[in-house]
């Protein structure tokens, strides 16, 4: 199958967006705020930590806040220098810093950003493990979410799906990466 053909291409697979369970965004903003609007988002990895990073931008726009965004991974772990001197320099009151992959900093570099974050309006990263800040929201993932997230991409059903999500311990990123490494197979 040619990699345009192919139901779990990247693009198809950003369209599925973060699927909020037992709350509202209001909610969840509404929380956020209670915090003092200094949160974590936390899970394991491909649990959805990064989508619902970026689902929450627009909303937080729709309040009245500028958004600031940062992301540090392992092929990008830290910074290059200066670059947070010109970021902190340029940052308003009325923005918000939604920062993925704050675990990436070390202990001292994390309580330098938070120090620096305070003339922020809002702080919220995403990391692995609680305790760097308060905790907005725990991600994790169902192998009933994936099969839903698999028939939103491909219309159908997948009998499969519990057994990919048991072999990639719940990390959606991972079983949609092998569905789009079983599909490339497929002759067409």
């Amino acid at each position: 199958m040619r990699a345009r053909d192919n139901p779990f291409r990247t693009e198809r697979v950003l369209r599925v967006r973060y699927r909020l369970a037992g709350g509202t965004w209001d909610g969840l903003l509404d929380r956020f705020d209670a915090l003092g609007r200094r949160a974590a988002i936390v899970g394991l990895h491909g649990t959805g930590k990064t989508t619902l990073l970026e689902d929450l931008a627009p909303r937080l726009r729709a309040r009245g806040f500028g958004i600031r965004e940062l992301r540090l991974d392992t092929e990008t772990p830290r910074f290059e220098p200066g670059f947070l001197d010109r970021f902190f320099g340029s940052l308003g009151e009325r923005d918000v810093i939604l920062f993925d992959g704050a675990e990436q900093l070390g202990w001292l570099a994390r309580l330098r950003f938070q120090r620096r974050a305070r003339g922020a309006a809002g702080l919220l990263v995403t990391c692995h493990r609680p305790g760097l800040l308060p905790t907005l929201l725990t991600t994790s993932t169902t192998p009933e979410l994936l099969s839903g997230i698999v028939e939103e991409i491909l219309g159908t059903r997948l009998p499969e799906v519990s057994s990919l999500f048991e072999k990639h311990d719940g990390n959606l990123r991972e079983v949609l990466r092998e569905l789009y490494d079983l599909y490339s197979a497929v002759e067409v």
